[in-house]
């Protein structure tokens, strides 16, 4: 399985994703064939090999029916947030949704290009106080930002849905002038959805925008992990130019295609890292030990547990253990050392690898519960009962909730 990384020093947008893409090695008349399964008009499609500050790659652009093709529409990379369409051109995420799933589109492509609008749903709707269905797109439903959303998903299938990781976001300064007004940068979408997704965001120099909403939905729903290039060997590199000449750094997207580090094919397991925070302790009581335990995993923590341990003078004590979001490692810091008695925390860096996940329902003579399955290569490794649903079922059915975990294990294949 390939493997997909993203330099995106200099931020990322919905065409200079495409036209990364392309310079990959898609090929434009395909992704212009799909594109066309949507049974959207009025606009066509334009890829040209180009320079940005001696960077050869693709630019990449949808221009509407009827405009001037020396006129870049949209808002992406370069282009002021306020160009606003009437509202009889604006879609709710409702009506976007309707027009994917009517489509002849794959179901792959359907379901990860809703997902990225379902995202700036969320966030729009948070700004404005509406539920996600009523959000009204005023940029990101115009005709250009579906092409590059449902776009940059056909083009993620096209080189074989590989995993993705990506450099960590940084993000220029400055104001944007955007539908909501004249907004500091990064703006309040992009803010948004990049927090949702619990995505890092570092500053730098650039006076411009450099990660548009479009950008960030399209990282915070492929990216699997973000951080420096770890033993990577390129085989392939696309450059995605944008519009705009920067001030600081050239205006490009790099996208590189690889193997895994040993040469071999990439195993689809997702990666992440996590902070492991460990401290001894010989002074606590059961009681307060609990209270630090429950409250840790209240705050977020993505596991706490103790171990029964022989601490120095041969005395008792237990190696109480956190493990939590690199960006939490600091508040939780300062948990341990507030509600416990150690005078100082270890903590480590530790990579991970988790299988991909999702959730079927299956059906019981008692009701229908939720089951979480683990898949490796598209294979189902792993499956559980949901301990929550098995609970409710049993309660309904008035039945033990062994029951109802025997039933369910044995549906399973």
């Amino acid at each position: 399985m390939r493997s997909l990384y993203l330099d995106i020093f200099s931020g990322i947008s919905g065409d200079m994703f495409i036209g990364a893409m392309l310079d990959l090695g898609v090929e434009f008349r395909d992704l212009d064939r799909e594109l066309r399964k949507l049974g959207l008009g009025g606009y066509h499609l334009h890829a040209a090999r180009k320079h940005k500050s001696s960077i050869e790659g693709v630019k990449f652009d949808v221009h509407l029916d009827g405009e001037a093709c020396g006129h870049e529409h949209g808002h992406e990379h370069g282009h002021e947030h306020g160009h606003e369409h009437s509202h009889s051109e604006d879609r709710t995420f409702a009506m976007i949704r309707g027009l994917i799933q009517d489509s002849t589109l794959s179901d792959w492509v359907k379901s990860r290009s809703i997902a990225v609008f379902h995202r700036v749903a969320v966030a729009e709707g948070k700004v404005h106080g509406l539920p996600p269905e009523s959000v009204h797109f005023h940029e990101v439903g115009a005709v250009d930002s579906i092409v590059d959303i449902v776009g940059a998903a056909i083009c993620l299938e096209l080189l074989g849905q590989p995993r993705i990781t990506s450099a960590p976001v940084v993000e220029g300064t400055g104001f944007v002038n955007c539908a909501h007004g004249r907004f500091p940068i990064p703006t309040t979408a992009t803010l948004e959805i990049l927090g949702a997704r619990g995505i890092g965001v570092t500053q730098c120099e650039e006076p411009h925008e450099l990660v548009t909403p479009t950008g960030a939905a399209i990282l915070a729903e492929f990216v699997e992990s973000f951080g420096p290039m770890g033993s990577l060997k390129a085989q392939r590199i696309g450059y995605g130019l944008g519009t705009r000449n920067n001030k600081t750094r050239p205006n490009v997207l790099r996208a590189i295609l690889s193997e895994g580090a040993d040469g071999s094919a990439a195993q689809d397991w997702l990666t992440d890292q996590v902070v492991v925070m460990e401290t001894n302790l010989d002074d606590i009581s059961g009681e307060i030990l609990g209270h630090v335990l429950d409250k840790a995993l209240r705050l977020g923590a993505l596991d706490a547990f103790h171990t029964p341990i022989q601490m120095k003078k041969q005395r008792p004590g237990v190696l109480l253990t956190l493990l939590c979001e690199p960006d939490d490692a600091d508040r939780f810091t300062e948990f341990l050392l507030l509600e416990t008695s150690a005078f100082g925390v270890r903590r480590t860096v530790a990579e991970r690898r988790k299988l991909q996940r999702d959730h079927i329902a299956v059906k019981t003579p008692f009701g229908t519960v939720q089951v979480k399955r683990g898949l490796l290569n598209g294979k189902v490794v792993q499956a559980a009962p949901e301990y929550e649903s098995c609970k409710g079922v049993a309660a309904m059915a008035g039945v033990p909730v062994k029951e109802v975990f025997d039933a369910v294990r044995r549906l399973l294949p």
